[in-house]
């Protein structure tokens, strides 16, 4: 007794031929989600929003560290502006990169 499996009954046979479709424009084969642009624009008031905090808390911290060490050694003031410095820095950035985000969306 041979057994014939109902997929491999047609192996020895040739298949047909389809019809060649006209190729579909990128736009239309590609689903488009309407809430992409949300969430990129979210991501990029989300950067802004968090790097302008995590900036202003930096700030606030350097600042206080620099007025106790302004208390016990005012001579060390002006090295210590540096914590400052670099928290405007991540402030900058945070404004420079939700542009480059929503320029991108």
């Amino acid at each position: 007794r041979t057994w014939a499996l109902p997929m491999f009954a047609s192996c020895g046979s040739p298949r047909p031929k389809q019809a060649a479709r006209p190729p579909t424009p990128l736009a239309q084969s590609m689903p488009i989600e309407l809430e992409a642009p949300f969430w990129g624009f979210m991501g990029a008031a989300f950067a802004l929003v968090f790097s302008n905090m995590g900036a202003a808390y930096g700030t606030g911290k350097s600042g206080i560290g620099i007025s106790t060490l302004g208390v016990g050694q005012p001579e060390l003031i002006m090295k210590s502006i540096v914590p400052v410095v670099m928290a405007g820095g991540v402030g900058v950035y945070g404004l420079i990169i939700p542009v480059i985000i929503a320029n991108g969306v």
